[in-house]
């Protein structure tokens, strides 16, 4: 028997728009992907532990005992080889908690100015719960290296800096149709997608 309602509703705990409009590319029929507004969830969850996979899953954890709906959480960090792979599970609130993508960026272009090394990867987290005991990890991952300068406008995040191995553009300048198909993301969602459509299909 299915765990999903009879019109497959699962959430993800985000009310990113940019990861929303990444992630129903990338799982789409038979679930309808739902939103922390969507099921008018509305405290701040905390994002304080020293892994990603402890963040995941505490979010995914919360929401799940609020709504009884599936629930999936991610957690992503940059990890830059020549800083001891900082930010990391620090990536979203690097330059201080009340600052922004842009401030982000602008710390990790300081922290590597005159640096030769720029390799970098970024790692996603997600974890999936469907019951108060049954969860589930998948990781996903892509290598490159950060630009010296930003460039690009779509994407979020450290996209700007961020140039995946393969490719002479940023996160930020290439189309969604392919950043969908190499990022850490999609392969962490990919990852999800699959076992959600060989276990509760």
């Amino acid at each position: 028997m299915s765990l999903f309602f009879s019109d497959m509703d699962i959430v993800f705990a985000t009310n990113n728009n940019h990861k929303l409009k990444e992630i129903r590319k990338l799982i789409g029929r038979p679930f309808r992907l739902l939103s922390l507004k969507d099921i008018a969830f509305h405290e701040e969850i905390p994002e304080d532990h020293n892994t990603l996979e402890e963040n995941a899953s505490e979010k995914a954890r919360i929401v799940f005992a609020v709504c009884g709906i599936p629930t999936f959480a991610d957690d992503t960090g940059l990890e830059v080889e020549s800083l001891n792979n900082k930010p990391g599970v620090f990536s979203a609130r690097y330059a201080g908690n009340d600052q922004n993508d842009q401030a982000n960026i602008r710390k990790i272009l300081r922290e590597l100015k005159d640096i030769e090394n720029r390799k970098a990867r970024f790692r996603t987290i997600i974890a999936l719960r469907w019951d108060t005991d049954k969860e589930m990890l998948f990781e996903g991952m892509v290598n490159g290296m950060i630009d010296t300068v930003p460039r690009g406008k779509h994407g979020f995040g450290y996209d700007p800096v961020f140039i995946p191995n393969g490719y002479d553009k940023s996160f930020a300048q290439l189309p969604l149709s392919i950043k969908n198909k190499i990022s850490h993301r999609a392969h962490a969602f990919a990852k999800l997608d699959e076992y959600l459509k060989n276990h509760f299909v």
